[in-house]
């Protein structure tokens, strides 16, 4: 049985830094994609950034250049490095992965994302 479990969220001030954590247990693919979503209330859910397990790297425009994810496949980890954190980055985030997905596939839509964790908030302040 897959299990992710995020960590790191918090409360923030404008302008300051977080770092999330995605740990996946359970999960057997070597090729495939790990995402961080995000989502406010009433709103759907939005893509953050994702990454395949080859290393390709996709960003939302509203956090290019402020934020970067990465993976450690040995640890079957993906981690959320959020810099200059905006009022507007206030949202639950969520860590996702797929099934195998070869990277010369598309980018898998949010509905694609077999595997979900459970939510980890994150809150920035003016």
């Amino acid at each position: 049985q897959v299990q992710l479990v995020e960590s790191g969220g918090g409360s923030v001030q404008v302008g300051g830094s977080l770092s999330l954590s995605c740990v996946a247990s359970g999960y057997t693919y070597s090729t495939y994609y790990m995402g961080w979503f995000r989502q406010v209330p009433g709103k759907e859910r939005e893509r953050v950034a994702t990454v395949h397990s080859l290393g390709r790297t996709n960003y939302a425009d509203s956090v290019k250049d402020r934020f970067t994810i990465a993976r450690d496949s040995a640890k079957s980890t993906a981690y959320l490095q959020m810099n200059r954190l905006k009022p507007e980055d206030t949202a639950m985030y969520y860590c996702a992965a797929t099934e195998y997905w070869p990277q010369w596939q598309p980018v898998p839509d949010p509905n694609e994302y077999k595997y979900w964790g459970q939510g980890t908030q994150v809150t920035v302040s003016s």
